[in-house]
């Protein structure tokens, strides 16, 4: 009976020396992989915001780019026809869209969608514009057309889709 009391005597004080020791080890290994993940994900912001912030630059320099008025005035050029001031806005509406295709990443599907039907309204204000000239018809007129389509369109898709991605940028600041 004293050989198990003596041995109770040494074992349950150091199983709790034991015991606090875990405790106070996983508690320090807890706290040290919060402070990695915490740096990580500093790291991570410092890493991704400044690609977001470029991201959303190219989002908003191709709808400015593709505005009708910009558009028109930066391809249109006094030899062209109609057809051929047409087929040279579809282009460069389809080269700016599909060359800043990758920045959806960095925004949320609505934000996105509303950049796609901006891209949508200019491509339609284009081609309405072009079925109503005739064969012989001037690039002049097709850009005069599309200019006054461009003011008489009420619901303007590139302002709303410009205003969505400056909102989400305003986010991470």
């Amino acid at each position: 009976m004293d050989l198990l009391a003596d041995l109770l005597k040494i074992t349950l004080p150091a199983a709790l020396v034991i015991y606090g020791m875990y405790v106070t080890v996983i508690s320090f290994l807890k706290k040290e992989r919060e402070k990695l993940l915490l740096n990580l994900k500093t790291q991570n912001t410092q890493t991704v915001l400044p690609i977001r912030l470029q991201a959303g630059e190219r989002l908003c320099l191709l709808l400015e780019r593709i505005t009708p008025n910009n558009l028109v005035r930066r391809i249109n050029q006094h030899s062209f026809s109609a057809k051929d001031l047409h087929t040279q806005l579809l282009h460069e509406v389809r080269d700016e869209f599909n060359h800043n295709l990758s920045q959806q990443v960095y925004f949320s599907d609505e934000t996105w969608e509303s950049v796609k039907r901006a891209v949508e309204g200019v491509v339609t204000i284009i081609n309405s514009s072009f079925q109503d000239m005739n064969d012989e018809a001037r690039g002049i007129d097709l850009a005069k057309r599309i200019f006054q389509r461009s003011l008489d369109e009420k619901n303007d898709g590139i302002q709303i889709a410009l205003s969505n991605v400056k909102s989400e940028i305003r986010i991470y600041f």
